[in-house]
């Protein structure tokens, strides 16, 4: 056997063995956009005539999801029955949060004329609506599923929005393009952020990786665009209003206006 031959056997083997154990991205990306036109009839590609045939579709979908997580059983100690089942459950109620999320686009967001097309056309939405899906699975401790969700969103909006972040009601992201919400972010109800705001990590030290690295914001904070906010003792105050390109590493409080960097 020569170099080249022994190197394409490793390869398959690699791939042999992924196949008992890891899902594909492909069939990841196909459930989550089966998941969403089911949510949303917005992003569906066909229209059921009757209750029966969307019934058969909403079981086929969980059927694809048990499909997805059967292979993890072994591997990481789950399992899959359960966890569809504890997903399945908890649809209902991030589905209301969803709404909600979307309400608060469309009232915020002067451009936005119904909520049809803030679901249909918004990349803020859409990378919200993974973030929650992904949050659930992240809660439920599925191994691997969370990350490949949310970094499909990250793909497709350039939105980038870690699945263990904890995010409150009614959030709106305007525009979004290179947002990045980190794994500790934990943000209250009624946010907005605008395009290029990063919630990040003063430090990316790995041993640091069981402990609170990115910031908290409180209830009603606006965030405008390119405003960097950094490190897990970082609070943002409760109705305060977070300039553009500002550079913040320090608690703020509540009804603050800040315009500049906030370090010193």
């Amino acid at each position: 056997m020569n170099q080249e031959e022994a190197f394409i056997d490793r390869l398959f083997a690699a791939h042999r063995e992924a196949a008992h154990r890891l899902p594909s991205p492909g069939r990841v990306a196909a459930w989550l956009d089966d998941m969403l036109a089911l949510l949303f009839p917005e992003w569906a590609h066909e229209r059921h005539a009757h209750p029966r045939a969307f019934r058969q579709h909403f079981e086929d979908n969980r059927l694809r999801l048990f499909e997805l997580l059967a292979p993890l059983q072994e591997d990481f100690a789950l399992d899959a029955a359960q966890m569809e089942r504890d997903f399945y459950a908890q649809l209902p109620w991030v589905y209301e949060r969803l709404l909600a999320d979307a309400g608060a686009i469309l009232q915020g967001d002067p451009a936005a004329g119904s909520r049809t097309e803030v679901i249909r056309t918004y990349p803020g939405f859409y990378a919200i609506a993974v973030y929650r899906l992904a949050h659930l699975f992240y809660h439920l401790k599925a191994p691997l599923i969370p990350r490949m969700l949310t970094e499909h969103a990250h793909a497709k909006t350039g939105i980038d929005i870690h699945p263990g972040a904890v995010i409150g009601e009614r959030f709106c992201i305007d525009h979004g393009t290179g947002v990045v919400i980190g794994e500790t972010v934990v943000i209250g109800n009624d946010v907005k952020i605008y395009q290029g705001v990063t919630l990040g990590a003063l430090s990316v030290s790995k041993e640091l990786a069981q402990t609170k690295r990115h910031p908290t914001i409180e209830d009603r904070v606006v965030i405008y665009a390119g405003a960097t906010i950094l490190g897990g003792e970082t609070v943002i105050g409760h109705d305060s209003i977070i300039g553009g390109n500002t550079w913040i590493v320090k608690a703020a409080a509540p009804y603050s206006k800040i315009y500049y960097r906030n370090e010193d």
